[in-house]
């Protein structure tokens, strides 16, 4: 009897035990949400998640770029997490993060990467990979880091013909930003569009247009689904090119160079009455010692 009772009791706490511990399903299924989008700087969620939810206290949770499956972004392994592999780049910057204000964790399922402080070459595919003893499986979330650029800045050059080049330029974006003219009637093509990048890897874009002298053009620069950045340029004031105005620039180089001629002149014979006086002085001097 006491044994029984005893044995009873041993199957009673392990069974309370089991059912106190979150089961892991005989198969796992990954989910994301996928692209994300960052502006540099910022913290990224890349969402990942089990379905069915289920426990991933127990699992293996890695986060890969590329084929890097030996030195991941991010490693939880037996209830910790290990950083001997780690991707150097990534260190400090990662953990779990929430793939929405529902979401229950890590005891929920939710597997989603935390990335903070984004870099330009965070950009790219990861690859969410769960495991258990038995079984696995893995998704990419595509991630797209931004940078918003400054305010186009715009300049206009006349020309004689009464057509005006304007130019506009803005610096600072990635990815690649779009660029439009547009006049108060229609949107214009550009004469020219020449992007270029730096050292920092950020891009800028460089536009030529020419127009009629009296109008009004704008320049708007801007990312793809995202606010673009806009300048405006009113030509109505545009200088005069006749022959009038060339001419007085040639009378006003005539004149300079009478003026130089005349003080060179003018130095020359300065230098001449200069000698002719010292010597005057001297024969003067020679003669009033023989007195």
């Amino acid at each position: 009897m006491g044994s029984f009772v005893i044995r009873t009791c041993l199957v009673a706490a392990i069974g309370a035990l089991l059912c106190d511990a979150a089961p892991v399903s005989d198969s796992l299924v990954v989910q994301v949400k996928s692209p994300v989008s960052v502006h540099r700087g910022q913290t990224a969620t890349l969402p990942c998640w089990l379905n069915p939810a289920q426990s991933a206290e127990g699992l293996e949770v890695r986060w890969y770029r590329d084929d890097h499956f030996d030195s991941p972004v991010m490693l939880y392994r037996a209830k910790k997490f290990e950083h001997a592999s780690q991707e150097a780049s990534y260190a400090g910057r990662v953990s779990f993060g929430s793939k929405d204000a529902a979401s229950g964790g890590l005891t929920a399922g939710d597997v989603s990467l935390k990335l903070g402080n984004t870099t330009l070459e965070d950009a790219g595919d990861y690859t969410c990979y769960v495991s258990s003893d038995q079984v696995y499986d893995s998704a990419k979330v595509r991630l797209s880091v931004t940078q918003t650029g400054r305010p186009p800045l715009l300049t206009a050059t006349w020309r004689e013909d009464n057509k005006v080049n304007v130019s506009c330029e803005s610096e600072g974006w990635y990815p690649e930003p779009s660029l439009r003219w547009s006049d108060q009637k229609q949107v214009q093509t550009p004469d020219s569009l020449k992007p270029s990048q730096d050292s920092s890897g950020l891009l800028s874009v460089h536009s030529w247009l020419l127009v009629p002298s009296s109008s009004e053009v704008s320049c708007s620069v801007g990312l793809s689904g995202g606010e673009a950045k806009e300048a405006r340029v009113r030509l109505d004031n545009p200088p005069r090119f006749n022959n009038q105005e060339s001419g007085s620039s040639s009378a006003g180089w005539v004149a300079f160079g009478l003026l130089l001629i005349a003080t060179l002149v003018s130095a020359v014979i300065g230098v001449m009455y200069f000698k002719k006086r010292v010597k005057k002085d001297k024969s003067e001097s020679g003669h009033a010692e023989v007195l």
